[in-house]
């Protein structure tokens, strides 16, 4: 071999390895996202099955517009934030949207469910909320897909 064809390959690998490097720390941006919600989440949870026992209703509406809120700030960092410029990044940054979306939807509602005037009115939000928790496990398997696939296009496993 001679020494540009040595050259040619370093650099390929180089090169490479930089890609996977890149979507490998924003497959983990948005990993450290998610998780940095869950306390948040597991505290909103416990407050609004609080809050609801008492039919505490103004009070589920505030603890779900804090979640909502603090999920829409998450949303808008990842909006702002280019992918990089690797295979699948734009499916996977949509995948995650659509994601966070999902759970922000969930907070939407509980807030609906918090301000609504009536008991008729609750009954048809709380069949909505059944509904979105149904989806649940689809929004999650599109997600887990789209990053499965992210990663394995771009050379990277993902932590169990």
């Amino acid at each position: 071999m001679n020494s540009k064809t040595i050259l040619a390959g370093l650099l390929f690998l180089l090169l490479t390895g930089c890609k996977s490097k890149s979507a490998f720390n924003y497959s983990e941006e948005m990993i450290k996202k998610e998780r940095s919600l869950i306390p948040h989440i597991e505290v909103t949870e416990s407050k609004v099955e609080k809050f609801a026992a008492k039919e505490q209703f103004d009070s589920v509406s505030a603890v779900a517009a804090n979640m909502e809120n603090m999920i829409q700030v998450t949303i808008d960092e990842i909006k702002s934030t280019p992918p990089p410029k690797v295979n699948e990044a734009d499916n996977f940054k949509r995948a995650m949207l659509k994601y966070f979306q999902y759970i922000k939807s969930l907070y939407t509602n509980y807030k609906k469910w918090g301000n609504a005037e009536t008991a008729e009115e609750r009954d048809a939000i709380v069949l909505a909320i059944q509904k979105l928790v149904r989806d649940k496990e689809k929004v999650i398997t599109e997600m887990q897909g789209a990053q499965r696939k992210y990663a394995d296009v771009n050379g990277f496993k993902l932590e169990k």
